[in-house]
């Protein structure tokens, strides 16, 4: 029996080749956008899965309000964790580490004579002890997890890292060998762990002995790190916990409060400045972007559920599709059925042989979505996680996916056309009377009604996606207050383990650069005014017995800095050349904070001991998801190492840049032989806050591309089953001297409704769903009417043209052989 319904599907999909292929290929565009969409999700809700007890593990993070204004901060003091080991109760562990602050050159030494090897700009490097091993479970291969970090001056690897370093060695061998960091920290490799297979955040490679930093002899380490300062607050310095069995995060909560009381009296000295001390699960380290990971990767919780959405309607379009085009040839399989149920075949029979058809289209469309998935896969390849892959031998957990899609998609299409099919009466088929007596005719209610869902969805992305580029287009386009075209900066040396360390070659490669023909101006700073790496700091007004302390940003940069970037003074002077901090230009945020409504109010008041000699104007320190933060600049060339270099107006050839950031890279590898030349232009840098909305563009134009073939092919179907079931209609209306444009009218009137009640629903929704997504930005676009009225209009033209397809070929058919059988 099962035999016999395979032959009969497989010859039924010859027979009709044109409709399998639309079915086939509905089906396999929903399935694999499912399946690429699956593999999104899965993969970022996989990270962290591995740890013992990691429900019971958080992270300690730091909530602030400086003047009013909440500080979200993934660090904590760095006295802390020591304070937390002996004080707090109801913990199982306890974990601080250090990350290493920048990208060091490590060295190897060679015993042979030989120079060292050197490998640069290393990274995933954090300072930890024995603890950390006993929450983030590694296989050791050499070494002890309870003795390789309790002495200072010691290094456990990962193999990767083990052998990028020591390639020709043997693991036991590595044991013993010295890692030189930025020239002056010497470690030795004590352990080497095997490299995590599971998906984590915590992507760190090696990990020197902690006590490095404060009983290592090395005293610039702890200026570094903030060694033993409670008032200091860095990212770079992290606590984890893990609750013992019935330990509560109240608790918990409740004891780091006091410890800060303790050791910092001056942490909460009113409502509008205090710091809290809260418990981040390990479970949300992968998606807040209010902390950050170590990662580099926080996912969107709300994108994966939107991508969800996406997977289920486009899966429904693909159904929907397959039964309105299914329920469109059911004239031509009437008699097939009466035969059937004459020669004794039970509706059960041909309820499951349709059902059979329905799963033999379903499994080919999956064995085409599995070979169309790779190439999705790579036209997303920059919106997609790089170690995220298809592989089914790898993955059972995808076997597993697809088997219930094929069953779950088999009963969606395929139950509604075999209960309809399989209802005929045999005895009024065979005599060409299928529908007699029924109301069926015309009406099609619930096939009206899935082709308006399939335009509602198909106009809701459509609507969406032109919202979404228009915000796009806003923030690229926004004035941010600076000059950004046409300036890049590059990064020169620095020495994070001494940072104070002035380096005169700035100077030497400054005067050569100024003496370049396509170099406009040049200036030492720290980052760009508007940068992912930013610089906060408490600073302390005073004016008279007024003292107010404030959460601040702070930017460094030498006196070309403001005018390289076109930034207005709103009263007041540049400040002069030095390289410590003397004096301070504050922007408009941070002057109103401090309760001065005019610029020229604040002039030579204190901040820090020095005084304000200007006021800036406003602009945007960072993407403009975030308002404008109080700012205060210095000219400190010593804590400066970016050259923000504007190049003059680029040449009709469109040269003329290429050639000026070579002549740089010469004067820059003059000065620095040994170190690696760096750029990036500044409009580009700025582009890059916007890639997480540019990658949700592309994927809703890809969405909307694919719910709007979907739909169209859903629409061809709902106009082939009306205009089969009123051929004889058209051809006595024919007859009757109805022209080919009436009649298309005729048969369109109904069709172009459906569109025009799915825009009608589709508006409200699409309209609600963008102002939500745009209160995420603190500057946005407007929602103008005309573009949902644009997306209408485009929904109809696509629709006539999909409607036309059919109609015109009725309307021009021969009356005489729809009437022959009358």
């Amino acid at each position: 029996m099962l035999k016999n319904y395979f032959i009969t599907s497989w010859r039924n999909f010859r027979r009709n080749k044109i409709f399998s292929f639309i079915n086939v290929l509905g089906l396999a565009i929903g399935i694999s956008a499912a399946l690429v969409i699956f593999l999104i999700v899965h993969y970022d809700f996989s990270f962290d899965k591995f740890e013992n007890g990691g429900d019971r593990i958080y992270r300690v993070v730091t909530e602030m309000k400086s003047a009013g204004n909440p500080l979200s901060l993934e660090g904590v003091p760095s006295p802390l964790p020591d304070a937390v080991k002996k004080e707090v109760s109801g913990l199982e562990e306890t974990v601080g580490f250090q990350q290493y602050n920048g990208l060091p050159k490590v060295s190897i030494p060679i015993n042979n004579g030989q120079k060292p090897a050197v490998y640069k700009n290393q990274f995933d490097i954090i300072y930890a002890d024995n603890h950390y091993f006993k929450i983030i479970p590694y296989q050791w291969l050499s070494g002890s997890p309870l003795t390789a970090l309790t002495e200072p001056h010691k290094v456990v690897l990962t193999e990767q890292r083990a052998r990028t370093y020591f390639p020709n060695k043997n693991i036991a061998d590595i044991i013993g060998k010295q890692i030189i960091y930025d020239d002056s920290i010497k470690l030795t490799v004590s352990g080497i762990v095997k490299n995590l297979t599971e998906n984590t955040d915590f992507k760190f490679k090696e990990f020197a002995s902690i006590s490095t930093i404060y009983d290592g002899g090395l005293e610039g380490l702890k200026g570094n790190y903030a060694w033993g300062e409670w008032g200091s607050i860095n990212g770079a310095s992290q606590l984890f916990i893990k609750l013992a069995a019935g330990s509560s995060v109240q608790n918990i909560e409740s004891q780091l409060q006091t410890l800060l009381k303790k050791y910092n009296k001056d942490a909460n000295r009113d409502n509008r400045n205090t710091t809290v001390f809260r418990l981040q699960p390990l479970d949300d380290l992968h998606f807040n972007n209010a902390y950050g990971n170590f990662n580099g990767q926080v996912a969107h919780k709300p994108t994966l559920y939107a991508l969800l959405i996406v997977a289920v309607f486009l899966l429904l379009l693909g159904c929907i599709n397959f039964i309105n085009l299914s329920t469109a040839q059911a004239s031509k399989r009437a008699k097939e059925i009466g035969i059937r149920k004459t020669m004794g075949s039970s509706r059960k029979g041909i309820v499951l042989q349709f059902l059979n058809e329905t799963f033999f289209i379903t499994l080919i469309a999956t064995i085409l979505s599995i070979l169309i998935t790779p190439l999705l896969l790579k036209v997303f390849s920059d919106f997609i996680p790089k170690d995220l892959h298809l592989d089914l031998w790898h993955q059972p957990y995808l076997i597993i996916f697809l088997i219930g899609l094929v069953i779950v998609v088999s009963l969606l299409s395929g139950f509604y056309p075999a209960m309809v099919l399989s209802r005929y009466n045999p005895a009024l088929v065979l005599k060409n009377q299928a529908w007699a007596g029924t109301s069926r005719t015309r009406k099609a209610m619930l096939r009206k009604s899935l082709t308006i869902f399939q335009f509602f969805i198909a106009q809701v992305f459509v609507m969406a996606t032109l919202v979404t580029v228009k915000q796009i287009h806003y923030v690229l386009n926004k004035d941010m207050g600076f000059k950004k075209d046409a300036i890049i900066f590059v990064w020169m040396p620095f020495n994070w383990s001494n940072f104070s360390k002035l380096d005169n070659n700035r100077s030497i490669l400054m005067n050569k650069l100024e003496s370049l023909p396509g170099i406009q101006m040049i200036s030492l700073g720290s980052s760009a005014p508007s940068s992912s790496n930013s610089s906060s700091n408490l600073l302390t007004f005073k004016d008279g017995k007024k003292e107010i302390q404030t959460d601040a940003r702070v930017k460094y940069g030498d006196t070309n800095f403001l005018s390289l970037y076109h930034i207005k003074l709103m009263a007041g002077r540049n400040v002069q050349p030095s390289d410590t901090t003397k004096e301070w230009i504050v922007n408009e945020t941070y002057m109103h904070q401090l309760g001065f409504q005019n610029p020229g109010e604040i002039l030579n008041k204190q901040i820090n001991g020095f005084p304000v000699v200007a006021v800036m104007a406003d602009f945007n320190q960072e993407s403009l998801h975030a308002p404008v933060k109080p700012l205060a600049f210095s000219a400190n060339t010593q804590n400066s190492y970016v050259l923000h270099i504007a190049l003059s107006a680029q040449n009709d050839e469109g040269t003329s840049w290429e050639t000026t950031i070579g002549k740089i890279k010469i004067a820059y590898k003059a000065i620095y032989p040994q170190e690696d030349f760096n750029y990036e232009f500044f409009d580009e840098s700025i582009a890059k806050y916007y890639k997480s909305e540019e990658d949700i563009s592309r994927l809703l134009k890809w969405a909307t591309g694919l719910a709007i073939f979907i739909s169209c092919m859903g629409l061809l179907g709902l106009v082939i089953f009306t205009t089969n079931l009123r051929t004889k209609e058209i051809g006595v209306r024919k007859v009757l001297g109805a022209s080919v444009s009436q009649i298309v009218s005729i048969l369109s009137k109904d069709f172009v409704s459906l569109v025009l009640i799915a825009f009608v629903i589709a508006m409200p929704l699409a309209w609600w769903a963008m102002h939500t997504w745009l209160e995420n930005f603190a500057y946005r676009t407007t929602k103008n009417w005309w573009v949902f009225l644009l997306s209408g209009a485009f929904m109809m033209v696509i629709a006539l043209i999909t409607l036309s397809i059919q109609t015109i070929r009725a309307a021009n058919a021969n009356p005489v052989e729809s009437l022959r059988n009358e």
